[in-house]
């Protein structure tokens, strides 16, 4: 007799990923039918028509085939060519050979330098470690090896913002542990409680799990919510007290939009308190941010205050797999190493950059503005990240997920119902990306609110 679904795990059939389902799979069957869909359900940007930068491209090709700078030397500027040759004789036969399954030790202190240099400053020096460091397939591979490593048994709790991205949740149920939801407060700009935690902590332990970690999205997803340096020192504090360790996704930290605000990290508010009991894993990818580099599927993981034997174990489970894929490495050293001031690239780099930050931080703008001119919706700023996540009024007895599923149908709009990410009782959501360009997402806009004023 063939597989049947009966023969499958339970915690499979039991995990869900709101992000890539049911009205995501109508809208490719409607695609394939002839209708245009706008897809706002994911943090895509280069399928939205955000355009690579050069530099991350340029060295990628020249990583991929070497011999392209014999063939076409005037194509490529003398720093592009050196990032290469600095791959070349670091990477034993190219990036069609495995690496150590840490990744790339040259990358690797790439990325330690960059910590460093965000980081430190106003008399704190941050350092980081090479031999902490572990490059990954996007960030979701890092989360999935913390999460696979602090989940022991079905008692093992993990507390996660609720709304959260759904490869917490998928994550934690696949491998059998329990989510410990903690809500962000939606009036405060989705800032986070101490009252809260402590709620959701102390509820989970009547109940007998055993919450071993703390996740934090920042900037959020899906909220579009930046932390409060407070928010970050509290968080901190509330896992020394409780002997949690902290999975900080930081994916977002290029996408601030308020003016002059700079990204603070985890790492750097540890250094700054002199922390060395509260263990840290914090991510980081090539997917979001100016790259945009969805597809190449670059990321790192960043451990601190673990033991040795511990960062050993977290290296046996990056084996298993062997190694990040090496494209994805050679994108992270791009992330981590970009042109320098006075370096041939740098004018074009820093215009690519900055260009894609700004377009971005107007749509943040227009986003929630047109939103929030629609009777029934109300929207938090978009300080950060690539989303929106409003709130709307629904008739009585009506489900956020018939709101999306309808308006998919009448608009081919693809947004994603707020269920999928977690919300309070009796609200409704939809999250939306920013990503669309600035036409087309005045267009979105318009078309939600005429679907809304006449949705029954």
């Amino acid at each position: 007799m063939s597989l049947t679904i009966n023969d499958l795990g339970k915690a499979v059939l039991e995990t869900h990923y709101a992000v890539r389902g049911p009205i995501v799979a109508r809208a490719q069957e409607l695609e394939r039918a002839g209708k245009k869909i706008i897809y706002c359900n994911i943090g895509n940007p280069q399928a939205l028509g955000q355009k690579p930068i050069a530099y991350v491209r340029q060295v990628l090709a020249l990583a991929e085939w070497p011999e392209l700078a014999a063939l076409a030397p005037e194509a490529f500027p003398a720093d592009v060519l050196e990032a290469a040759r600095a791959i070349g004789a670091n990477a034993a036969g190219g990036v069609g050979a495995y690496s150590e399954s840490k990744g790339l030790r040259f990358v690797r202190q790439a990325v330690a330098r960059f910590i460093a240099e965000r980081d430190s400053g106003d008399g704190v020096e941050v350092t980081a470690d090479p031999e902490h460091i572990f490059l990954t397939d996007g960030a979701s591979k890092g989360v999935q090896s913390a999460l696979r490593l602090l989940i022991a048994s079905s008692d093992d709790g993990i507390m996660v913002p609720v709304p959260q991205y759904p490869l917490y949740s998928a994550t934690i149920t696949l491998y059998g542990g329990v989510q410990v939801g903690y809500y962000l407060d939606e009036a405060a700009g989705w800032s986070l409680s101490r009252k809260m935690l402590d709620k959701a902590l102390l509820e989970a332990r009547a109940k007998g799990t055993n919450v071993k970690a703390i996740c934090v999205i920042n900037p959020g997803n899906p909220t579009g919510a930046v932390l409060s340096r407070g928010n970050i020192e509290m968080v901190i504090r509330f896992a020394k007290e409780h002997g949690l360790s902290i999975l900080a996704d930081e994916v977002y930290q290029t996408n601030t939009y308020r003016p002059g605000e700079r990204f603070v990290s985890f790492a750097r508010i540890l250094t700054e308190l002199g922390e060395k009991e509260v263990s840290l894993f914090s991510f980081h990818s090539c997917s979001k941010g100016y790259l945009g580099e969805c597809g190449q599927r670059g990321g790192y993981m960043e451990v601190r205050n673990v033991p040795g034997e511990v960062l050993a174990q977290i290296t046996k489970l990056q084996s298993i797999a062997l190694c990040a894929n090496l494209p994805g490495q050679v994108l992270v050293y791009c992330l981590v190493n970009p042109p320098r001031p006075g370096q041939p690239s740098y004018e074009r780099y820093r215009a690519e950059r900055e260009g894609v930050i700004e377009s971005l931080r107007r749509r943040a703008d227009l986003l929630a503005r047109g939103l929030n001119d629609i009777p029934g919706y109300s929207c938090q700023p978009i300080t950060g990240a690539m989303y929106a996540f409003p709130t709307i009024t629904l008739p009585e007895g009506r489900t956020d997920d018939e709101y999306c599923l309808a308006l998919l149908e009448s608009t081919g709009i693809c947004v994603v119902p707020g269920s999928g990410f977690g919300q309070e009782p009796g609200k409704a959501h939809f999250r939306t990306t920013i990503l669309p360009p600035i036409d087309e997402l005045s267009e979105v806009v318009g078309k939600i609110k005429e679907f809304h004023l006449s949705w029954r």
